[in-house]
């Protein structure tokens, strides 16, 4: 054999393996054109959850990142969706939009994942106050009036959530104990239905994501009573916070966040993380979010997961306190 044949089998062979470590020992390399990625939403198409997808979705595709595609697996309180993307394989190409019950279903059943240990926290990507809400005829203006005639009438008035077993219902109870207010929550798959009644006068008042009550609020025919953020929103300047209205350390809000499988390959992570960032800096995005009433956050990689190991804290402390069950 010729040293120049020699020559060009070893060349051909060193670009054999460069190609092979590239493919096989480094999948990561990119994902962006490469791609199509799933995007499991544990709830039913059309609330915030779903939009909120959506929207980070198409703006994730408009920057040239990889395409998302929105898949709903609405079920037993998100568990469906949330099993299916603990259970898929870590290679980047599925993942989930963590709702608020995404740390609270597992202090409440078992289950076959564990929200701080089967995902790697991609990004938290907004939220949205959550507010005790009555009709604008109702003869409650403060929720001080609302805890009092609760208290004065036990059992004669009603709020209406989604739930059962959702972060709202979660929150209402742990009010309910701290003021000792006996008032009946009656749950709805969603917060539009349970808007609705509040609207219809079915119910003493709701507890609703700002998102689903602004337009009401602003039409007139809601009342805020009172709003989770840890301030004052400047678009609701004359609804108190929790805080201000007398009950300490309580924040009620619907959280919008990305999750990965757990093992998901760094590289991988820190791709996602990027597009995800890059996609929440958007002037667009931020206008949609905007129009939706909800509030782009940002926090991603290890800030988002000490986010959501708080959140499984604080509701964890809340459902021993209460001692809050379901059937």
């Amino acid at each position: 054999m010729s040293a120049t044949l020699k020559t060009l089998m070893q060349r051909t062979l060193e670009l054999v393996l460069t190609l092979f470590v590239s493919v096989v020992i480094c999948p990561t390399a990119s994902i962006a054109q490469s791609r199509t990625i799933k995007y499991i939403v544990p709830l039913a198409p059309g609330g915030p959850n779903d939009t909120v997808a959506r929207m980070v979705a198409e703006q994730i595709g408009r920057d040239g990142g990889p395409t998302l595609v929105i898949e709903n697996r609405p079920g037993a309180g998100t568990v469906i969706g949330t099993e299916q993307v603990a259970r898929s394989l870590p290679d980047g190409n599925t993942l989930l939009m963590a709702a608020g019950s995404f740390v609270v279903n597992p202090h409440l059943k078992k289950l076959n994942y564990d929200p701080l240990t089967s995902f790697e926290p991609i990004c938290y990507l907004a939220e949205s106050p959550q507010m005790i809400v009555v009709p604008s005829s109702s003869p409650f203006k403060t929720l001080g009036d609302l805890i009092t005639a609760a208290q004065q009438r036990p059992g004669a008035l009603t709020i209406a959530a989604n739930g059962p077993a959702t972060t709202q219902h979660v929150q209402i109870e742990a009010l309910k104990f701290a003021t000792r207010a006996n008032i009946t929550f009656v749950p709805f798959p969603g917060d539009g239905p349970a808007m609705n009644s509040v609207l219809g006068d079915q119910v003493s008042a709701a507890a609703l994501d700002y998102a689903t009550a602004s337009a009401q609020l602003k039409a007139g025919t809601l009342r805020g009573l009172v709003i989770g953020s840890n301030a004052r929103i400047p678009e609701l300047p004359d609804v108190p916070t929790f805080s201000e209205s007398g009950i300490k350390d309580t924040e009620w809000a619907g959280t919008f966040g990305v999750m990965a499988p757990a093992k998901t390959p760094q590289p991988i992570l820190e791709e996602l993380i990027g597009w995800f960032s890059k996609a929440l800096q958007s002037p667009d995005l931020r206008k949609k979010f905007a129009n939706l009433s909800v509030f782009p956050k940002g926090q991603c990689g290890s800030d988002y997961g000490a986010i959501v190991r708080k959140q499984y804290e604080t509701f964890g402390r809340s459902i021993r306190a209460t001692n809050f069950k379901i059937d």
